[in-house]
């Protein structure tokens, strides 16, 4: 057998290796992570074949396009990033800020407004660190991001007159917020926050993603968390909302869904326990990750409006779950 042939054979034997172990997890880490072009993530509906996510940019759109007159553009400067947001301005002494998760940018956010104005808030939508028409490239769920919210939350109080900052997280939006209220520098003027499909950590959250691309668990699971450490100094499985949420001392509304494939149901049952703030957790029969409110939008947003209300009016909240 000629050398060229052990050659080419030792190649192939190399390449099939080194693609599990460096080439699959690189670019699965690159697909979920990181904004590798301009154009990715941008301001749009991001995933238009799917008619639940359809529906609720459409409603959204509708919201924004109603309430056009009282939204003003908002842009802040967090470390080197420059960051863009919309504000609508309802004439209340309270916000909230409504944070999305991984792919979307802040036309998202709009379906989630409605509740918030209806309880006398109003409403700041922004386009995360590396989403929309803000600055960034790499995602770290928050560990670095939630100093972008403490910014956000900064203007809203000295610049726009709010008294109080309220925050709604959607997945990786929810380990953000969380961050954000546990934060040593953490204001008092930060009022809690409401999370819907919160995972306790990115590397259980992860697995299951891995899972759905039909790759093998390990060791991609293992090499991205790798990145993400090397990258952002993040460690996805030591670290993340179960680790923090010990440290929160403000209100918090779990929602949930028993459909979830990404933030299991039964994980929320341990953020809860690990939880000692004021709190509540809410199960929900339908849904897909990050999908609960278009399966039941007057349960979903009625939540919300209740405990804004307990909060507002320094009521007990129940400690309670409710729904299992």
């Amino acid at each position: 057998m000629s050398i060229w042939v052990w050659i080419l054979l030792g190649a192939a034997a190399f390449f099939l290796v080194l693609a599990p172990l460096v080439i699959i997890p690189a670019v699965l880490y690159c697909i979920l992570l990181v904004r590798t072009r301009k154009s990715k993530w941008r301001r749009k509906c991001s995933l238009p074949k799917d008619k639940e996510i359809v529906a609720m940019f459409h409603t959204g759109m509708d919201w924004a396009q109603r309430h056009a007159a009282q939204k003003r553009v908002v842009e802040v400067t967090s470390g080197k990033y420059h960051l863009c947001g919309e504000y609508f301005d309802f004439g209340f002494d309270r916000a909230v800020i409504i944070i999305a998760g991984r792919t979307e940018s802040l036309l998202y956010s709009y379906y989630f407004a409605p509740p918030y104005r209806q309880a006398g808030y109003n409403v700041l939508v922004i386009d995360n660190r590396a989403h929309g028409n803000s600055d960034g490239r790499l995602n770290s769920l928050g560990y670095h991001e939630h100093r972008d919210i403490l910014r956000w939350a900064q203007l809203l109080h000295d610049d726009l007159g709010n008294t109080q900052v309220f925050l709604h997280g959607i997945c990786i939006g929810a380990s953000n917020a969380l961050f954000a209220l546990t934060a040593d520098d953490c204001p008092d003027y930060m009022q809690g926050m409401v999370s819907e499909g919160m995972f306790t950590t990115f590397y259980e959250s992860l697995y299951h993603h891995i899972r759905e691309f039909r790759q093998p668990v390990q060791p991609a699971l293992s090499e991205i968390r790798g990145y993400l450490r090397l990258l952002t100094g993040y460690d996805i499985k030591n670290d993340g909302p179960l680790f923090r949420i010990g440290k929160l001392q403000k209100p918090i509304l779990l929602l949930q869904s028993k459909q979830d494939k990404y933030s299991l149901p039964a994980r929320a049952k341990d953020l809860y326990n690990a939880c000692p703030a004021p709190k509540r957790l809410v199960y929900f029969e339908k849904g897909a990750h990050s999908h609960i409110k278009i399966n039941a939008p007057e349960k979903y947003d009625g939540e919300i409006i209740a405990f804004l209300q307990k909060i507002c009016h320094n009521e007990a909240i129940s400690d309670a779950i409710a729904g299992e």
